[in-house]
């Protein structure tokens, strides 16, 4: 077994090659088996988005993929300009398509998970962008809300995410993101540990850490929450299927080339020994579920304590 050399930035969650996320993203018909997971976390996340007022101008789909939450963000936001922003081409050709299509699929999958959604839904109006959502190309201040739905896990520093975020969101804005937490694919981990030592899955950054991470970047009171999806499967080589339409392996000290024909039989034999009594594998998802706001800034820019003073009403 060989490895990819460890990046130089000993500074990050995981040794994730973002350059690779890319590569693994160009082709969005490899992500389609995965697709009734990432609609089923979506629509979590919109429960959750219900229980808070707020009245944006203007939204961020931060990771915006194939662009399903597009339609339900403008369709519960109204005369809000929603954007969204993907690192991947591909993906942003196969958004701009659905919505130039009325995107029939998304629209029939989102009306069965959340009955909110109109099929008139203004979608038309999103616009779309090709950029990291670590780097945006906005000036601070310019967003009412960012959202991103299991995006943030293939990005190596969340912390200058959450930076970045804040930067650009407005005071009061608020930032609301889905993440696989680290309990994520444990049992196809415990499969691979008996094979070789080689990282086969990614290390998913725990909850707490998430939530410090925001208070760092200077949001106020994150709410963090979590939440475990068991989803079973008849067979080892749909397990598999499902999980690397999730995405891939990006890191840098993943194994380079396939399994032989030896170790992937004992990898097939390794997931079997763990079918339950009716036959199925289980693969546990871990989904962490976090937002917070933008509170007043207590300094400037340059460090001074900032006072304000109200005078008293009379």
């Amino acid at each position: 077994m060989s490895s990819s050399a460890v990046p130089p930035d000993t500074n990050l969650s995981a040794p994730i090659d973002l350059s690779l996320v890319r590569r693994l993203f160009a082709r969005p018909q490899r992500l389609s088996e995965s697709l009734f997971l990432r609609r089923e976390i979506a629509a979590r996340m919109h429960e959750r988005l219900a229980l808070i007022n707020l009245a944006p101008r203007h939204v961020l789909d931060a990771g915006c993929g194939e662009g399903a939450d597009l339609f339900t963000l403008q369709d519960r936001f109204g005369g809000a300009q929603v954007l969204g922003l993907d690192g991947s081409p591909a993906m942003l050709a196969l958004a701009q398509q659905r919505i130039a299509a009325g995107q029939p699929l998304v629209s029939k999958l989102l009306t069965r998970w959340l009955p909110i959604v109109n099929q008139a839904a203004r979608a038309g109006e999103a616009e779309l962008i090709a950029g990291d959502f670590a780097a945006l190309p906005f000036g601070p201040n310019a967003l009412d809300m960012i959202w991103s739905n299991l995006a943030l896990q293939w990005h190596p520093q969340p912390d200058k995410v959450f930076a970045e975020w804040r930067r650009v969101t407005r005071v009061g804005g608020l930032a609301m993101f889905s993440s696989f937490g680290p309990d994520t694919l444990k049992e196809l981990n415990a499969a691979f540990a008996e094979i070789d030592l080689a990282p086969h899955v990614l290390p998913f950054v725990d909850m707490h850490d998430l939530g410090d991470m925001l208070v760092n970047a200077g949001f106020s009171t994150p709410v963090m929450d979590m939440e475990t999806i068991t989803v079973t499967y008849t067979s080892p080589e749909k397990l598999l299927a499902e999980v690397r339409a999730l995405g891939g392996n990006p890191l840098y000290t993943r194994r380079r080339g396939l399994l032989g024909r030896r170790a992937h039989a004992r990898l097939i034999e390794r997931l079997m020994a763990q079918r339950g009594a009716d036959g199925r594998i289980a693969l546990t998802y871990e989904v962490v579920f976090g937002h917070a706001f933008k509170p007043q800034p207590k300094t400037t820019d340059s460090g001074e304590a900032i006072i304000r003073f109200e005078p008293k009403r009379r």
